[in-house]
């Protein structure tokens, strides 16, 4: 499993379906890029000038939107990640 440091966060991309309600394909081309995933691995969060870790907003499971083209895409085991900063977290699906 990977392990984030400081301020990062491990996430599984969510995709969204390949069908719209009519029963339509869509393409890979005409997709847009995936924004959902679950978070799968925290970091330990940012030091601040005290030396203390501030907690972190986010914890694994869940499922959160973030900028578009933040993060960095890793294949472990067969399986597509994104690690990316904890700012680059919009927010908290409930």
């Amino acid at each position: 499993m990977i392990k984030p440091l400081g301020e990062r966060i491990v996430i599984k991309v969510i995709e969204d379906t390949e069908q719209t309600s009519g029963g339509i394909f869509i393409p890979d081309s005409a997709k847009e890029k995936p924004q959902k995933g679950e978070v799968v691995a925290v970091g330990l969060g940012k030091l601040n000038d005290k030396g203390e870790r501030e907690p972190m907003d986010v914890k694994v499971g869940d499922k959160i939107l973030y900028a578009k083209y933040s993060g960095t895409d890793v294949k472990v085991d067969n399986v597509e990640y994104k690690i990316l900063s904890v700012k680059d977290a919009l927010a908290v699906i409930e």
